[in-house]
Parts: structure tokens; sequence; C-alpha cells
């Protein structure tokens, strides 16, 4: 390796570092509350396909544990369609099903809570040198066997190229996002999720991403905080020629 390259790869991982600062002293406060040792999993499969430049559809399957790959109690399963504006905003509306088993076994009955939700959604991105950040703005309609809720939920993402100077296949890349959850019910704060990982784009219909989530509950009926392991398979196809961006780290 070159001493450029060298020089090009640190100048990367100091930019991440200190997103990261910034970013962890924004969600210490809630994090410090609660800590849980037990580390769950977290899998995520997010397959995209692109009508045209503009119209895509993606669907989303999701399976989590309490601890690590044993005692499974969330699925959810969820699609959608995103309306891309221009290279800086997209819209998207979907809807998925939602379940939340008992906690001590695998599946254990009786279910704490299903669901079934709506949702729309803005994103704005935003480039800054080698970094891309995105900022999503979400609205849910929850319609739950506890009842029916609102919630509103906004994410900060940072994805930093580490031997490329943008996401592009073969490329490794550092990411981190924080998201807080509101309510339209007091008291309005419902939770915080904060994830520190990275990945690899293989080729332009396929990447993975693993990392670290940290989730904090201030109170809520469906699932209590909890550390997990995620990790994400990410696939990107097209009808037509003429490809969109790739870009990993988006996955709910």
């Amino acid at each position: 390796m070159t001493e450029l390259k060298k020089l090009f790869i640190i100048r990367r991982i100091k930019i991440f570092t200190g997103l990261l600062l910034i970013l962890n002293g924004f969600c210490n406060p809630v994090q410090a509350q609660s800590f849980q040792s037990q580390l769950g999993s977290w899998n995520i499969i997010n397959a995209k396909m692109n009508i045209n430049k503009q119209w895509s559809l993606f669907i989303e399957p999701q399976l989590r544990s309490l601890s690590f790959y044993n005692q499974f109690h969330y699925y959810e399963l969820k699609g959608g369609l995103t309306y891309k504006i221009n290279s800086n905003f997209v819209v998207t509306t979907g809807v998925g099903s939602y379940n939340t088993y008992s906690e001590g076994g695998n599946f254990k009955m009786p279910y704490v809570q299903k669901e079934i939700r709506t949702w729309v959604q803005l994103v704005m991105n935003q480039h800054m040198e080698i970094i891309k950040l995105d900022h999503r703005y979400r609205a849910e309609q929850r319609f739950t066997t506890n009842g029916y809720r609102n919630r509103f939920r906004y994410r900060l993402n940072t994805v930093v190229p580490i031997n490329n100077k943008k996401v592009i296949p073969k490329t490794f890349y550092a990411a981190v996002w924080n998201e807080v959850f509101f309510t339209d019910k007091v008291p309005y704060f419902e939770r915080n999720r904060f994830f520190i990982g990275g990945g690899y784009e293989v080729n332009e219909t396929l990447a993975f991403q693993t990392g670290y989530v940290h989730q904090f509950d201030y109170k809520i009926s469906d699932e209590t905080g909890r550390d997990f392991f995620q990790i994400s398979m990410l696939l990107n196809f097209d009808l037509k020629k003429g490809k969109q961006e790739f870009m990993p780290g988006v996955s709910d």
C-alpha cells in the first residue's frame, strides 16, 4: 500500500471517529440509563427493485432474538413504494406486519403484541466531501392488539467510505446512526436507537453490513431496551439499464 493510500484511509477513519463522538454525545444521556449485558441478534434482508430512475419497490423481513441467536421473540415483514424527487429528496410509503412474542423462549406464546403498521417518510440526503448524511423523517400509523397509536421518528445516518472516495463496488465503509422515537401522548419520548458498524459493497447488486445496536425504551408495552448484534444483507436490482446509486446502510 502506498503512503498516499495510507493517508487517504487514515483521514477517513479520523473523520468517522469525529462524527461518532458527536453522535455518541447526543445519545449518551439516554444510553446511560439502561444497558443490557445480554447481546441479542438482529437479522435483516432488504431487497430493492428499481423500476426506473424515480420509482422503486422494496421488501424487508427482520428477525430478532433476546440472546445471541436464541430466544427469538420478534419478526416483521414489510414492503413499500419509493419515489425519488431528485438526488437530495426521497419519499416512501409502506405497510408491514410486526409480531412480538413473550420473553423466555423461541416464539413463546402468548403474543405481547401483533401489529399492522403503515407509514410515510421523507429522506433528505446531504454530502460533505466524502461523508454522506441522510436525515429520515417518518410518521407511523400503528394498528395493534393494544390499540391504535401514532409515532414519529427521526434518524440521522452517516456513511464514510474507507478505501474509495465513494461507496462503489469493492468498497469498505463505516456507518453510524442515531434515531429517536416520539408519540403524540405523554410522555412523548418513547425510544432511542444507536448503531455503529460498517459494511462492504460487493457489487452493484449486493452489500453486507454488520454492527452493534443499543436500544433504550422510556416506557413501552411491546419491547424493552436491548443490545443487539445486527447483520444485514442488502440487495439492489434494476428492471432497466442505467443503475441507480446503491447506498447501503439505510435499512430499518
